[in-house]
């Protein structure tokens, strides 16, 4: 069982509920799970590239405490995040009669993550259920916090609804099975962390990022810090009305950049986040609100990881600046019509701003190309 102390809690009153951060959870995963259940019954919904790694194990898992699941398993990618998808995924659940006191169980990265709440929210208005996140990013960010939702053609994650799991299975065993650049892009959301508002964290990675990979004892503490640091502020800003909107740190760019490259594994949403998250610096700089040596810190990490930090690392060409400003148009912080970017006044002390000039933004975006 897992040690009390990868329990981070998320308090929402009568919605709250514990995140748990260890290795082996999957395996263990139907002993947490049965005292949530009215009823011994589950529905999982994975994809093509979870399901041969940890299906069975959960399946097995859940039959030791009696627990019956069937399973939908979906087409892996941002592709999946669509109206036909999750119409498949609810009328899939209608199917197994899947009720309000059953419990719906994401198991995979943030897309089936996203996509199975979003499912389980609409389904007879609200239905249960548990994320079992197997990647990074999805550990550190999506399952925690109650967002989800499809993408639309004007833009990602724009039709969705807030959604609080009952219980986050953060499985450090299951991050694995990554490949080393679905690894490093989870890493994004995780040093988003320290620059938004823990300093001291981010010293932290700056020490021992590199030796994650090969360190689980490393691992698990960075998982458990950053969603410990999400979860504080979910707790909050549950809906996102002011604090929570820092996490969007670098997702204003990211998210342009992922419309401008299709969605496609051209850029996957992490790398998004670093290259992101380093144009906010750079941007911060340029409009003098902190220190030129943060966004070259920002990028030395980075580049320490081996990590996508600049326009010029994404393969392929590029819509023309314009063009990119105009994509911003569509994240989901744009109020009255006005771009709101996340700032920063030095390493972990970022901030909300409307007030950025469009030749700023211009000349940003043509020193990272």
């Amino acid at each position: 069982m897992t040690d009390p102390a990868d329990r981070v809690r998320v308090s929402l009153g009568a919605r709250s509920y514990d995140v748990l951060v260890s290795e082996g959870l999957i395996s263990d995963a139907g002993a947490h799970i049965a005292p949530l259940l009215a009823r011994p019954r589950a529905a999982i919904i994975t994809d093509e590239g979870v399901a041969p790694h940890h299906l069975g194990p959960l399946q097995d898992a859940l039959s030791r405490e009696g627990i019956a699941a069937e399973a939908l398993i979906l087409p892996a990618g941002e592709a999946t995040k669509s109206w036909d998808t999750l119409g498949r995924a609810a009328e899939w659940l209608l199917s197994r009669n899947i009720e309000r006191r059953d419990m719906v169980i994401a198991l995979g990265g943030g897309v089936i993550g996203d996509l199975a709440g979003f499912a389980a929210a609409i389904l007879r208005r609200g239905v249960r259920f548990v994320q079992i996140p197997t990647t990074l990013l999805a550990q550190v960010d999506s399952s925690v916090g109650g967002k989800t939702g499809i993408n639309a053609s004007h833009g990602k994650n724009l039709l969705g609804a807030f959604h609080q799991p009952s219980l986050v299975l953060a499985d450090i065993t299951a991050l694995g099975t990554l490949p080393q650049r679905d690894f490093l892009a989870g890493y994004g959301e995780v040093v988003k962390y320290g620059l938004l508002g823990d300093a001291d964290f981010f010293d932290w990675l700056e020490a021992n990022g590199p030796l994650l990979r090969g360190d689980p004892a490393l691992l698990r503490q960075a998982v458990a810090r950053s969603v410990a640091m999400k979860a504080a502020i979910v707790a909050r800003d549950e809906t996102e009305q002011g604090e929570r909107a820092l996490l969007n740190l670098g997702h204003t760019f990211c998210h342009a950049l992922e419309a401008a490259t299709g969605y496609s594994d051209r850029l996957l949403h992490g790398e998004g986040v670093a290259i992101g998250c380093a144009l906010a610096f750079d941007l911060s700089a340029r409009m003098g609100l902190c220190a030129q040596e943060d966004p070259s810190r920002v990028s030395a990490h980075l580049a320490q990881m081996d990590m996508k930090a600049s326009l010029r690392d994404i393969p392929g060409d590029l819509p023309d600046n314009a063009r990119l400003i105009e994509l911003m148009g569509q994240d989901k912080k744009v109020v009255d019509g006005r771009l709101r970017f996340v700032l920063a006044r030095g390493i972990g002390a970022a901030f909300l701003s409307d007030d950025v000039q469009r030749s700023d933004l211009l000349a940003t975006l043509k020193a990272a190309r």
